[in-house]
């Protein structure tokens, strides 16, 4: 079976080129990411079929890969260094809208206003690139390669699927209290190419649902496949709004659940209560640990918590350093609490100890 296999990957690969464009694609579903090649430029949004862990489905390209790992470029607003630098076309014409790819329509107007279509217009890609420049690379056996550009059928056929999904899902559950398992189901997904459906669930337990996949095969007369995943991992699937009023991290900007711990929330100067630093989840907010590396590095810029400065005669300690606002807090031994701008403050070499600016110092002296 494996060598099996191994044919078929370097059958894939031989009727293809040694070059090609390599993409980050999107499984809608499973909101997952694979790095796949292609043959040709393709614009970001475009759907494909290409190859998930659960079989053949649509995807959707976020990003050129290219990019990743080098240096943000000043404007270019992809989070993954794609190429953003498709036309913004405005017309008041709404036949042109065929031409393109519609991204915002404005509905709130007034009635002596016209009504105004923006769309991407990919014709002239190649030409407007700026930093990000799309770049064609040598395709090793490890890239999978996508199955083809999504067609109008493609498309029909996932909108079809994706409207049976609700009634696959309320089947489900009632199977599932039928057999009184205990387990909470999140989604449901038909596979667009393959006769397949995944069914995504949560549990605290080990459970056993072969009698439930029994009753799902009697009633779709398909493959089923029942896919355990954590509470972390059902939100990453849903998606919402977190409480920055943006798409949840995991959902919208990654599909890797880093791990995240409460020294970083300490390290961030946060309040330690659960309930402001959770995510719907219930576990640590993923943005912690995006942002740690922030605070690690301005920390170096400043003294240290626990070190002694000198304030006219008195030695304070740093209570606090809030890297945002730029601000120490310092303590004295007698409990007087004092905010210095941390700007003011830097490290003698000569003497190995952080020291506050003097004009600075007699300036708070006199205030």
């Amino acid at each position: 079976m494996k060598n099996n296999k191994q044919k078929n990957t370097k059958d894939i690969h031989e009727k293809h080129p040694d070059s090609g464009y390599i993409y980050l694609i999107k499984n809608p579903a499973s909101n997952e990411v694979a790095l796949c090649a292609w043959e040709t430029s393709l614009p970001i949004g475009e759907k494909v079929i290409f190859e998930t862990r659960y079989g053949l489905d649509l995807g959707i390209v976020v990003g050129d890969a290219s990019q990743i790992g080098k240096p943000y470029h000043c404007g270019n607003t992809s989070a993954c260094g794609a190429c953003v630098c498709a036309d913004d076309v405005e017309d008041d014409n709404s036949d042109l809208v065929a031409e393109g790819e519609p991204t915002v329509i404005e509905s709130d107007i007034h009635e002596d206003e016209k009504e105004v279509v923006l769309y991407r217009n990919y014709d002239n890609l190649d030409n407007s690139c700026k930093h990000c420049g799309k770049e064609k690379v040598e395709i090793k056996n490890n890239v999978t390669w996508l199955e083809r550009v999504a067609t109008d059928a493609d498309l029909e056929r996932y909108a079809d699927l994706s409207n049976r999904e609700h009634d696959a899902l309320t089947l489900c559950r009632e199977k599932i209290k039928k057999h009184k398992l205990d387990m909470k189901l999140v989604t449901a997904h038909f596979l667009l190419v393959e006769p397949k459906i995944v069914f995504f669930f949560t549990s605290d337990v080990r459970v056993d649902f072969r009698e439930l996949v029994k009753d799902l095969v009697s009633v779709f007369r398909i493959r089923i496949e029942l896919r355990q995943i954590g509470v972390r991992d059902e939100s990453r699937v849903l998606g919402g709004l977190a409480v920055c009023g943006r798409d949840y991290c995991c959902h919208g900007v990654t599909d890797k659940l880093q791990p995240v711990s409460i020294k970083m929330a300490k390290e961030q100067n946060l309040s330690l209560n659960s309930m402001k630093i959770s995510g719907p989840c219930g576990r640590l907010l993923c943005c912690l640990a995006y942002e740690q590396d922030y605070y690690v590095e301005e920390k170096l810029k400043f003294p240290p918590e626990g070190s002694k400065l000198k304030i006219g005669r008195d030695l304070m300690r740093v209570s606090e350093v809030n890297v945002i606002t730029r601000k120490l807090l310092l303590v004295s031994a007698d409990g007087r609490r004092l905010n210095i701008d941390a700007t003011k403050t830097k490290y003698n070499s000569e003497s190995k100890y952080w020291v506050v600016d003097k004009e600075y110092v007699k300036q708070l002296l006199e205030d």
